[in-house]
């Protein structure tokens, strides 16, 4: 009996884990990526809650725990660079594990890969659905026709603007922008701490990360226009300024990114659709919904693949009931997360010195209670 097929667009985090699990429950699953190969650096992220057992599941924990960052503590600094205070973050024995996304997504490629086609330096410019089928038109290969198509590219999907509609409709703007720099290896003296800095309406990170530290700027300022997503001049233009009055290494950091060919530079955003499916065609990870800022992107999108498999594993031959089934699941997940993301944005990066104020108040009694939690421990 023909296995059917499936067309996923996007070798991230959520394609690849699908592609694993639709290979093991009796589907054919074809990988299709814009990129010409799996992205290198990038932001380290933390696989933790219903991604853990996902992980587990699919035998890969082992590695990505092996491929841990170093990062152990954080140093947060007032707007001068002076200490505020100093947590801990992680241990071996904590239930997450902080990787690169680089590295999470070559360990599910390596997983996926021996049963699932890849094909990269391509992607889909037409989507055309009948009843029995999806008829699909490629920049390059010759186009091709699938039993199901899932849209795992992002929340700049070109899955979901060509079936549900422009960006805009669907998109939400935190107010905030979201902008990373790799940096040499001896940019951070102690590998195993993240420092923060934090000014009103702006945020500054120096990220240990595994191999290349990372800078990271969090900001307000300005609502730029749509079509200037890929203006690179402009963004850097963009940083330069929202930094320019801030001390401690942000001369240093924002010419780094300056004089870097290609930084990466976004709107912070959360994703928001009505429904995540449309005929044979199902969005999954940040194309359905986004939740900016959580930095559970992909750990929903590990547990949404799993879930979207298992459930047309439960429902063969019905795409609708499979669909609704696993939108019905993320959605307990992602829905709490959506809601929450507004007040996250004001407290990580406060718009006033007053909010400022009290927010690094709370940090300190937070580090006073870490403090004498350890204490105790040490003493028993």
């Amino acid at each position: 009996m023909k296995k059917p097929e499936v067309l996923i667009v996007g070798a991230g985090i959520a394609g690849p884990a699908l592609a694993y699990w639709l290979s093991r429950t009796g589907y054919r699953p074809t990988v299709v990526e814009h990129a010409r190969q799996l992205r290198s650096g990038g932001s380290a992220i933390v696989v933790k809650g219903p991604a853990i057992p996902v992980a587990q599941h699919m035998g890969v924990l082992p590695r990505l725990r092996e491929l841990a960052t170093r990062n152990r503590s954080l140093t947060l600094l007032d707007p001068a660079g002076r200490r505020i205070l100093r947590l801990p973050l992680t241990s071996d024995k904590a239930p997450t594990v902080e990787v690169t996304r680089a590295d999470l997504s070559e360990v599910l490629h390596r997983a996926a890969q021996t049963e699932a086609e890849f094909v990269f330096d391509d992607t889909i410019t037409a989507l055309r659905q009948d009843e029995d089928g999806v008829d699909v038109t490629f920049r390059r290969s010759a186009p091709r026709r699938f039993d199901l198509v899932v849209g795992a590219d992002g929340a700049h999907s070109t899955v979901r603007r060509l079936v549900f509609g422009p960006e805009q409709r669907f998109t939400r703007h935190l107010g905030l922008y979201g902008a990373t720099v790799p940096l040499e290896p001896d940019a951070v003296e102690d590998p195993s701490e993240m420092t923060m800095l934090t000014a009103p309406n702006r945020m500054l990170v120096v990220h240990p990360s595994r191999k290349t530290p990372l800078a990271i700027f969090t900001f307000r300022t300005a609502p730029l226009a749509p079509h200037d997503r890929k203006n690179t001049a402009l963004h850097k233009r963009t940083v330069a300024d929202a930094y320019a009055d801030i001390a401690w290494r942000a001369p240093e950091l924002v010419a780094t990114f300056v004089d870097h060919p290609a930084p990466f530079f976004d709107a912070l955003t959360t994703v928001r659709l009505p429904s995540w499916s449309r005929g044979r065609v199902v969005l999954l990870g940040d194309a359905a919904a986004a939740t900016a800022l959580l930095g559970d992107g992909s750990s929903m999108a590990m547990a949404g693949a799993y879930a979207l498999a298992e459930e047309l594993a439960a429902h063969p031959g019905d795409h609708v009931r499979a669909f609704a089934a696993y939108e019905s699941r993320l959605r307990r997940e992602v829905g709490p997360r959506q809601r929450r993301v507004r007040l996250l944005s004001r407290l990580m990066v406060p718009r006033t010195r007053p909010g400022l104020a009290a927010r690094n108040a709370v940090g300190r009694a937070v580090g006073r209670a870490h403090r004498s939690a350890s204490h105790e421990t040490a003493n028993r």
